[in-house]
């Protein structure tokens, strides 16, 4: 599976957030706490959620899933007016991108991971950027379906 390669603008995005591990997994509880409520943010660019996972530049020097990092779901804004009272903003900041689809269920989204970090980007010209990494959940994606597709982007710059 080849991604390909993008030069992702910045993104204002608002949402909220919550600091897990792989161990700890609070993904369903970050989306049943913002999915209700995102009809809140007034000036959203379209309906597709940013899944936004920030890392600090040690979280990939050896695997820990036990290792904490913050995940935000989140909407891309025009500007950061009239902020919901229980949301946050977050700017994406620009750079380039290898963008996987990944087709199925949550639960094996792991095999896509494993596969990005142990054969693609070692073979690959291109090295791991410290820049968040985010999915991109837009019309395709059907939770608990094994026909959802999401964009995956795992920030990259050239060796």
């Amino acid at each position: 599976m080849q991604p390909r390669i993008e030069s992702v603008p910045e993104k204002k995005l608002v949402g909220t957030s919550v600091t897990m591990s792989l161990i700890d997994n609070k993904t369903f509880e970050l989306f049943s706490g913002f999915m209700p409520n995102r009809k809140q943010v007034k000036n959203s660019l379209g309906t597709a959620i940013y899944e936004v996972m920030e890392y600090d530049d040690e979280h990939f020097k050896s695997f820990n899933p036990n290792k904490t990092f913050k995940k935000w779901a989140t909407l891309e804004v025009e500007n950061f007016e009239g902020i919901p009272e229980n949301m946050s903003t977050l700017i994406l900041e620009s750079g380039l991108y290898a963008v996987f689809t990944y087709k199925g269920l949550a639960k094996d989204f792991s095999t896509l991971m494993q596969y990005v970090f142990t054969d693609w980007l070692p073979k690959s010209e291109y090295a791991l950027a410290n820049r968040p990494h985010f999915n991109l959940l837009g019309d395709k994606y059907i939770k608990d379906s094994p026909d959802s597709e999401e964009d995956v982007y795992i920030p990259i710059k050239l060796k």
